[in-house]
């Protein structure tokens, strides 16, 4: 889901900039009222960065990514996922991938937009009492790559370099593998996680207490 160095103007990365800083920034406030949050925070920015950094591959104008993002949002919650997204962006630039940084903005909207919409229709009803199945995580892990690469066609519009509609497809199909397999991880590890939830450490570091998972 990154875009490549040198396609958006700096005029556009500025505006991504502000958007981006914003939306941190608003929801960085809620850490005040749940420091738990900001261990679980740290905790995703690592996960994220070691998945991101365990499988990555060039397609047509961007990359194709083993993210786990289910995985982290439904055992660490909300918040802590969309700040150790942007985290872990920074730490990937700053450890592997420098010509990343300049698009740090860009690519973390490019995550996090889709997290807000996923959280704000299907994720919150899971923390509400509604059991959750392994069609309902392939649902959402569909609706959360389907708004993934919506986006990087998005930043493509508007890029230096007009990019053919078939790279992008490609691009777009090969996250098809990541919604097959990445749903039995996510579902794998909420039931690990699950079958030790009475541990302290599992209470402090992760947020599956509230979460009802189908026997």
């Amino acid at each position: 889901m990154h875009i490549e160095p040198g396609l958006i103007t700096q005029v556009k990365l500025a505006m991504a900039n502000i958007v981006a800083s914003g939306m941190l920034l608003t929801y960085a406030r809620e850490l005040l009222k749940r420091p738990a949050d900001i261990i679980r925070s740290l905790i995703a920015a690592l996960f994220f960065t070691a998945f991101m950094q365990s499988f990555h591959l060039q397609v047509g104008p961007s990359e194709l990514h083993f993210i786990g993002a289910m995985a982290i949002y439904l055992t660490l919650g909300f918040i802590p996922t969309l700040l150790g997204f942007a985290a872990g962006l920074l730490l990937q630039g700053l450890v592997f991938e420098p010509m990343d940084l300049p698009h740090l903005a860009v690519n973390t909207l490019s995550l996090v937009i889709p997290l807000l919409a996923i959280h704000y229709t299907l994720g919150r009803k899971l923390r509400e009492g509604v059991t959750v199945t392994l069609q309902q995580i392939v649902a959402m892990d569909a609706m959360y790559y389907g708004g993934v690469v919506a986006m990087v066609g998005f930043w493509l519009s508007f890029a230096n370099v007009t990019t053919p509609l078939a790279a992008w497809a490609s691009f777009a199909s090969s996250y098809l593998v990541v919604v097959m397999l990445e749903p039995v991880f996510t579902y794998t590890t909420l039931r690990l996680l699950k079958n030790h939830e009475d541990k302290a450490w599992v209470n402090m570091c992760f947020s599956v207490s509230e979460l009802e998972l189908t026997k």
